[in-house]
C-alpha cells in the first residue's frame, strides 16, 4: 500500500476564496487516499491594517467574484459586517491548539462558517473559545492556551514555513510537485493528486478563471 498522497492548502481566515476551495476540494478526492492539511497564512499581519467593509473595495470584489463563485458552488457566504477585519493570528494560534488534538481540519472549517455565515469576529478570545467548545475541545485549556501564547512560537513556524514556500496569496495548493493557486478546478487538482500517486511532476497552474484568490497586496 502506498501512502496517503499529501495535499497542503495554505489559507487565512479572513480570505473567502478559501472557504469556496472546500467544495472542489472535496469534489476532486472523492474515493481518493489523501491527508489534508490547512496550513496558516496571515494576509494582514499586525500592525498592518486590515480592510473594512463600508470601504469600496470589499463590496467591489464581493459584487464581482465572490458572490458569482459562491452561487456557481452552492455555498452560502455573505460578506462579514466586522470592521475592521479581525486579526487572525490568535485564530490561528487555536488552529495550533486544535491540531496538536486531532481536530485541525474541523477548526479550519468552524473559523470559515462563524465569520462567513454568521458575521463572528474572529479576532475575539471569547469567540474563539465557543467555537473550539463547539467542536468539541475543552474550553479551558483552549482559552489558557491563547492567553498563555502557548502556540505561538508554533504559529511563527509555520509562517516561517509559508515563506520558504514563497506563499503570496491564498488558497495555495501543494499537491506533490505541483502547485495550484486560487479556488482549484476539481479535474486539475484530482490529475494532481493522480499524478502525484504515480510518482510522476504535474505543472504549477492557477485555480478557476476570474479572481480566485486574496494576495498580500492589500486586495481581498
Amino acid at each position: 500500500m502506498s501512502d496517503p498522497v499529501k495535499i497542503q492548502i495554505w489559507s487565512d481566515y479572513v480570505c473567502p476564496f478559501c472557504m469556496l476551495a472546500e467544495g472542489p476540494l472535496e469534489e476532486a478526492t472523492k474515493d481518493l487516499d489523501v491527508e489534508i492539511e490547512w496550513k496558516p497564512f496571515e494576509l494582514r499581519p499586525h500592525p498592518q491594517p486590515t480592510l473594512r467593509p463600508q470601504d469600496g473595495y470589499l463590496p467591489d470584489i464581493w459584487q464581482r467574484a465572490v458572490y458569482p463563485m459562491a452561487r456557481r458552488l452552492g455555498v452560502d457566504i455573505t460578506l462579514p459586517t466586522v470592521s475592521p477585519q479581525p486579526y487572525t493570528r490568535l485564530a490561528f494560534e487555536g488552529y495550533q491548539y486544535a491540531a496538536a488534538h486531532g481536530r485541525g481540519a474541523e477548526y479550519t472549517r468552524r473559523m470559515f462558517r462563524a465569520f462567513f455565515q454568521e458575521d463572528q469576529d474572529l479576532g475575539e478570545p471569547d469567540v474563539l473559545t465557543a467555537l473550539a467548545l463547539e467542536i468539541g475541545l475543552d474550553a479551558d485549556a483552549f482559552r489558557a492556551a491563547l492567553d498563555d501564547g502557548t502556540h505561538r512560537t508554533a504559529h511563527q513556524d509555520a509562517l516561517r514555513e509559508a515563506a520558504a514556500h514563497r506563499i503570496q496569496s491564498v488558497p495555495t495548493i501543494l499537491v506533490g510537485d505541483t502547485r495550484i493557486e486560487g479556488v482549484p478546478h476539481p479535474a486539475r487538482l484530482r490529475e494532481a493528486i493522480l499524478l502525484a500517486q504515480a510518482g510522476q511532476t504535474g505543472q504549477d497552474t492557477h485555480g478557476t478563471a476570474g479572481k480566485t484568490a486574496c494576495g498580500i497586496e492589500g486586495d481581498c
